[in-house]
């Protein structure tokens, strides 16, 4: 009997009978690849599902307000939107060495401390190269931690079945196959099985399920795009592996925020959570230099104060250069034309490079007229007022408006000693802070917000 082969698309798994250059559905060049194709068997009668449930009435569910499960360490139960809940699927990416497995290891020890039951499966890692790892990070001896070394699916459901956890973590999904389909591990369709299955598990038996996946060298989760709408949440670290901080973002979360971030820093005895971003990712700032600029940013509940690079230099080649460093390229581009349209400034022949320090990325309108503010100055080589942040979204004429969480934002500048707060007016009208020991800068227009740079008399 001939085999059939189908070919899978990597990035969203679209099948197709033959090979295509490029993926009519996601638009991705050379994401084709070939794998065997198992046609379902006509006429026979399937297998019952073990998790087989019965239709009920919506009226006749009783929902009971349960307690989520604490891992421990607050910055990850602030991303998971304050805790574990019971049955849910929780997929978590980063490039490697960026310390998926050690947050991992350092979740189930937590966990299995307060009597929790936890099964860590490592595909990737021996038992006993997981225990020296565990012993690197310190401190992980608990009663209720069980570690099984184990890539095939049907006896990983075996483990939990007689094991019977409260948290499972599969580390990781690549590396897991199931024995029925064809496909190599890693392929599309046992990545896309794979994750089913879990995620049946978890729903019919209440087992939270913590699921590890390898990032492509474009950033996204290895595997089917809807591996993603599979799970109830996705995780994502953030950072270079060579830099010492580290931050997770939930990028989807059925059961809370996907605006909140965690931020850790990685040491010897694994990652510890930082107490005070702002604080780090200010400290190492230079006073009275051009092109650096101080904005407040909302992250879920919590404002961060972080900086905002540029350097503005003439180009040695005909087209002038524009780079981004954790800011949108496009918006950055937008921004450059409102400098050159609305404020004058010749930008054409220079090359500007945008950078945010500490790896964090700006994704909020909140942060324009910073990026705005630290062009202009790099580009006149003029430093902004001392102690000054910098806050509001730059519309396309020019005018300078109005962002959310103000308050916030001015309090938090103020806890670190910053003195001047340049503003969008509507927000300086409606603002509603007793007590302010800040200096409130109100603007309305790009140009008289840059007017200020450099001016302390203005600020006054």
């Amino acid at each position: 009997m001939k085999t059939k082969t189908v070919f899978s698309c990597h990035v969203c798994g679209y099948q197709s009978p033959k090979w295509l250059g490029r993926c009519p559905d996601c638009s991705s060049w050379n994401s084709f690849t070939e794998e065997k194709y198992d046609a379902p068997l006509l006429g026979t009668k399937e297998k019952s599902s073990p998790y087989k449930e019965e239709p009920v009435l919506l009226k006749d569910v009783k929902v009971t307000e349960e307690e989520r499960l604490k891992t421990g360490i607050f910055e990850l139960d602030r991303v998971l939107g304050s805790g574990i809940v019971k049955g849910s699927v929780i997929l978590v990416g980063g490039d490697p060495g960026v310390g998926k497995s050690t947050i991992s290891l350092q979740v189930s020890n937590r966990l299995a401390s307060k009597g929790t039951t936890v099964l860590y499966v490592s595909g990737e890692e021996s038992v006993t190269q997981t225990k020296l790892r565990a012993s690197r990070l310190g401190g992980i001896e608990s009663e209720s931690l069980y570690i099984v070394n184990q890539t095939d699916l049907s006896l990983i459901l075996e483990c939990i079945e007689k094991v019977k956890p409260q948290v499972v973590i599969i580390d990781s999904i690549q590396v897991i196959f199931e024995p029925q389909i064809s496909s190599s591990c890693g392929s599309v369709s046992q990545v896309r099985e794979c994750a089913c299955m879990l995620t049946q598990l978890a729903k019919s038996q209440g087992i939270s399920v913590f699921i590890i996946g390898h990032v492509t060298k474009e950033g996204s989760i290895a595997g089917p795009r809807v591996l993603e709408h599979i799970v109830d949440t996705v995780l994502y670290f953030e950072g270079d592996r060579f830099s010492v901080y580290r931050i997770l973002r939930a990028v989807k979360n059925r059961f809370g925020s996907t605006n909140e971030i965690g931020v850790f820093e990685m040491t010897q005895a694994g990652l510890e959570e930082v107490k005070n971003p702002s604080q780090i990712f200010l400290s190492e700032r230079q006073e009275n230099t051009s092109g650096s600029v101080v904005v407040p940013i909302i992250e879920g509940s919590r404002p961060l104060l972080v900086e905002v690079q540029s350097l503005v230099s003439r180009t040695n080649f005909g087209l002038a250069l524009r780079r981004a460093q954790g800011f949108d390229y496009n918006r950055l581009t937008l921004l450059v034309a409102v400098l050159e349209k609305r404020q004058g400034l010749s930008l054409e022949s220079e090359d500007i490079f945008v950078n945010v320090a500490g790896g964090l990325k700006l994704e909020e309108p909140g942060a324009d007229l910073a990026v705005a503010a630290a062009i202009t100055s790099a580009f006149r080589e003029r430093p902004i007022i001392p102690d000054t942040v910098v806050i509001g979204e730059v519309g396309l004429a020019g005018e300078i408006r109005s962002v959310s969480q103000i308050g916030l934002r001015i309090n938090e500048a103020e806890k670190l000693g910053f003195k001047y707060c340049i503003l969008p007016r509507n927000n300086y009208k409606n603002l509603k802070i007793e007590k302010c020991h800040i200096e409130l800068v109100p603007v309305s227009t790009l140009k008289e917000a840059l007017d200020l740079i450099g001016d302390k008399k203005a600020a006054g």
